[in-house]
């Protein structure tokens, strides 16, 4: 009987304690997504804001009682913000396409054929992950100008349209698939490209989904390389249209119609995580398990 009693209070207080652990870590983390939010709330709100209420604010406020559309009505009027968006849209999709057939040739090969060199060749490739990227941007810039492509699409796309880490990745999905599989398939006659398109890319579509959401939130967010090459605002994408906002008279003086123009360019983005979470996450799990 005592040992009953003993067995019930380990078993109470095993509760008690993973209870009071639960609870500390949830409060950690509602203090740790307040932390994170509070600067995308702080834009929104700013960019809701009248340039009168917000000018005449000496303590700021965390909320409005009269939110107006206006700041995103100038933002797009008094800036040539479609323009920046339709050029960003065009070098996205354009370099997010080469990137995953050149990508995904590259993985192919390294995952399924045979080739002498192979092994020497794909160490040769991860080596130049361990070039930095300032080493890269000015040998790029070089090239480019040398060949007359500066304030081009052409110029701003080439050097994207690779990454030695998204071979890898695929790569290693693809080397996942067993063996017998793609033995069957020579059997019965498939190619190598049939192989590829109707069993590998089928079968590894997570992670290849993840390289695509990965990409586009990467070209979205460039800015080192259009800024360096382009001087056109013609070829202006959204980053160096913000940029170039700040700069000029209109950015700094209406702060919430300039808060509205990042909200509108942020906004895009932010929906396509939130829709391919889980993609992203399943993507990134099966990249890094073996089997």
């Amino acid at each position: 009987m005592e040992k009953h009693t003993d067995y019930a209070k380990i078993e109470k207080q095993a509760r008690i304690r993973s209870r009071v652990r639960s609870t500390v870590v949830h409060i950690l983390l509602s203090l740790w997504a307040v932390i994170v939010l509070f600067p995308f709330y702080w834009m929104v709100l700013t960019s809701v804001k009248s340039y009168s209420a917000y000018n005449s604010e000496y303590i700021p406020k965390f909320f409005t009682l009269s939110p107006t559309l206006q700041n995103y009505v100038d933002a797009f009027t008094a800036v040539p913000l479609g323009r920046y968006f339709t050029n960003t849209l065009v070098f996205t999709l354009i370099t997010t396409l080469l990137m995953l057939a050149i990508i995904t040739l590259a993985a192919f090969a390294f995952a399924r054929l045979e080739f002498k060199g192979k092994r020497l060749a794909f160490t040769l490739l991860l080596s130049l992950m361990m070039i930095p990227n300032e080493l890269v941007i000015i040998t790029n810039f070089v090239t480019i100008t040398d060949l007359g492509l500066r304030n081009t699409f052409t110029g701003l796309i080439l050097p994207s349209v690779t990454s030695v880490f998204y071979i890898y990745l695929l790569k290693e999905n693809f080397a996942q698939i067993p063996d017998e599989l793609y033995y069957a398939a020579k059997v019965d006659g498939t190619s190598d490209f049939k192989y590829l398109t109707k069993v590998m890319i089928p079968i590894c579509s997570p992670t290849m989904i993840t390289i695509v959401i990965l990409k586009v939130i990467e070209c979205w967010n460039s800015y080192v390389w259009p800024r360096l090459i382009t001087d056109d605002e013609n070829y202006f994408l959204v980053s160096n249209g913000i940029q170039a906002i700040r700069e000029s008279g209109f950015g700094r003086e209406n702060i919430p119609a300039m808060m509205a123009a990042v909200v509108v360019i942020s906004v895009p983005l932010i929906a396509l995580f939130l829709v391919f979470r889980n993609k992203i996450m399943d993507g990134v799990s099966r990249g890094g398990t073996k089997g």
